[in-house]
């Protein structure tokens, strides 16, 4: 490591003296593996009082992805700065420095420390600073280069009016990883060699201590990474068992049931209207349909999907769909209108499952306005997408629903599975389509988006 011109003055203090200074600064520094506690301890060590070294440090680190040295922290010399000294009678060569977290608390809140983490230097930049300290690892005194002026040397000096400085690399296995600047601007005191050599050795090791930290942090976000992606995948392998249970479970319980049903439908017919037992066999003839629905949406949902495709004319699967909807839906004052359409528009996909999300949110619709209503259907063309957008004057979605909506198995319905728009979200992204809720002028409105196709009348193959 280069020496400076001053590094070939006589110093004026004994190196022996500096040796148990240098010893707690070292036991300090591994003291710690937190970053943020360790930048302080650093930064409070050069700049306390008690040892009479620099009054104001000033920590930047290198930023891998941008490239540019960050401003992390800057320290002032403080009457409240304190260091709780750890000593150890025995061994006065182990005594290190420890810090209150109201300390910490306190520096990264103060106006310099501020300024400086708005600080962004460009490496790019010729500058001489710069050069000697991040790209040869050379420690660099301002008082040096006379030439030099301090206050446009750095581009974040003038922010904080900054005089003489000298800047120190951290240096790691790597190469350089920041620097520490140092300046004594309310004495305007020289920084002799004594404390040049001082400030060389410390921050050598706090460049290792530093990226030791650095290396600590990313490990122990790996191994958290680690962690979740186990626990997602044993959830995960939980759900499949789970699932794989309740398919074969749901396919035992169809048989029965359909029996169940069968003969529960025929006493009801035998059995004299106003009669307690019909009502007891209605009731059952009832509760069997809805277990029958609920192991179909949930045999159609655990069911690995399958798409026939081919080439759908969506205006004609959206129209089928509303004339098998229209009577029902008219029976319940709910007025269905069929979009405008001039053209022909195609999709690549299944035409059975298409008309399975239609009347899914029709019916969908249909519930959520009792007393009636209308549902609106528009086609849009735009970036070669089709958006189907279907909307509804029942009230909309509340807010804190929203979200949920597509979960399965949620549901607000007393009879529900909420299994009908997991369903629908499947099959439209099977499709390489996307499908949002919102609302929409008191109502919610579904708006599906499929890619186009150009349809080759000569084929009707995939």
């Amino acid at each position: 490591m280069g020496m400076s011109n001053s590094d070939n003055q006589t110093g004026s203090c004994n190196p022996l003296h500096e040796l148990p200074l240098l010893y707690q600064f070292s036991n300090t520094l591994l003291s710690t593996i937190r970053l943020n506690k360790l930048t302080h301890l650093i930064l409070t060590m050069l700049t306390i009082e008690e040892n009479h070294l620099f009054e104001r440090a000033f920590l930047f680190l290198l930023n891998e992805k941008t490239g540019l040295l960050q401003g992390a922290l800057g320290v002032s010399r403080n009457v409240d700065d304190t260091l709780i000294t750890i000593a150890d009678p025995e061994n006065p060569l182990v005594n290190r420095w420890d810090i209150s977290e109201e300390t910490i608390i306190r520096q990264s809140g103060a106006e310099l420390s501020r300024k400086t983490r708005i600080c962004k230097i460009d490496l790019k930049i010729n500058c001489p600073v710069l050069k000697k300290v991040m790209k040869q690892g050379r420690l660099f005194n301002s008082g040096d280069h006379p030439a030099i002026n301090p206050a446009t040397s750095l581009n974040f000096s003038k922010d904080i009016n900054i005089g003489e400085f000298v800047a120190a690399p951290l240096v790691s296995r790597n190469g350089t990883i920041g620097m520490i600047v140092v300046d004594n601007p309310f004495s305007a005191e020289n920084i002799g060699n004594d404390k040049l050599r001082l400030l060389r050795l410390v921050a050598a090791q706090s460049g290792m201590a530093i990226e030791h930290s650095i290396l600590y942090k990313k490990l122990a976000e790996a191994h958290s990474d680690l962690q979740d992606a186990k626990e997602r995948l044993i959830h995960g392998e939980r759900l499949a068992a789970i699932g794989e249970m309740a398919t074969s479970l749901a396919h035992e319980l169809k048989n029965p049931l359909v029996a169940i049903g069968g003969f529960a439908g025929r006493l009801f017919r035998a059995l004299p209207p106003g009669s307690v037992e019909k009502g007891y066999a209605e009731t059952i003839v009832n509760e069997t349909c809805r277990l029958e629905k609920m192991l179909a949406d949930i045999l159609a949902f655990a069911r690995k999907p399958s798409i026939c495709y081919s080439y759908c004319q969506v205006s004609e699967v959206l129209r089928e769909c509303i004339e098998i909807s229209r009577n029902a839906l008219e029976e319940q004052a709910i007025q269905i209108s069929e979009p405008e359409c001039d053209r022909t528009w195609y999709v690549l996909g299944d035409a059975h499952q298409l008309k399975q999300v239609f009347l899914n949110l029709f019916l969908n619709a249909a519930e959520s306005m009792p007393n009636g209503g209308t549902i609106k259907i528009r086609l849009e063309i735009r970036n070669d997408k089709l958006f189907i957008r279907i909307k509804d004057t029942g009230g909309g979605i509340p807010d804190e629903l929203m979200p949920k909506i597509f979960h399965p198995f949620f549901t607000t319905k007393e009879q529900g599975t909420g299994l009908g728009l997991p369903i629908v979200r499947r099959i439209i992204l099977n499709h390489k389509g996307t499908i949002e809720a919102d609302n929409e002028d008191g109502g919610a409105i579904f708006t599906i988006t499929l890619p186009l196709v150009k349809h080759d009348h000569q084929t009707n193959d995939y």
